[in-house]
């Protein structure tokens, strides 16, 4: 009958431990990484934000430096950094790589790198006027200067009769 007892307390406690393990697993592993935005421009800031990464850790990725994961306080297991994406990133999809607790996760295709624009001179890549736009400009004074002279001279004819 001891032995029977002994192995209901062993089983018992077996199962405990068994139950308890993954839970004891998963508290220090990354899990549900997060990029926003998900579509960025090159040099933009984007926030990571990572669960399951309670002591902090690191982001990395091809499209940015090495970021540093904070923890949040008042959130459980939850670490955040922010990252600015290179401005010769390449355009396109990019995973991240998360190390929390000696554990590593990677998120594929995690954010969208997109190709900046030339902001402030209307998208235009040259500097200055282009032969096309001085004769088009030239044109319209020169029809501008003898539209005038005739309305002058016009005017002027009228005043003697």
């Amino acid at each position: 009958m001891r032995n029977y007892r002994a192995l209901a307390v062993s089983a018992a406690a077996v199962a405990a431990l068994g139950i308890a393990a993954p839970a004891a697993v998963a508290w220090d592993q990354p899990s549900n990484i997060v990029a926003l935005p998900s579509v960025i421009a090159r040099g933009g800031q984007m926030t990571i934000t990572v669960d399951g990464c309670r002591d902090g850790g690191t982001a990395s990725s091809d499209a940015f430096p090495t970021t540093t994961l904070s923890p949040i306080h008042g959130a459980n297991e939850t670490a955040k950094g922010t990252a600015t994406i290179h401005s010769n990133a390449r355009p396109g999809s990019h995973d991240i790589r998360v190390t929390c607790g000696g554990r590593t996760l990677t998120r594929p295709a995690a954010f969208t790198v997109i190709g900046g624009v030339q902001g402030g001179i209307g998208g235009s890549s040259t500097s200055g006027a282009t032969p096309t736009d001085i004769a088009i400009g030239g044109g319209l004074v020169a029809a501008a200067v003898v539209g005038g002279a005739l309305f002058w001279m016009r005017r002027r004819s009228e005043k003697r009769i």
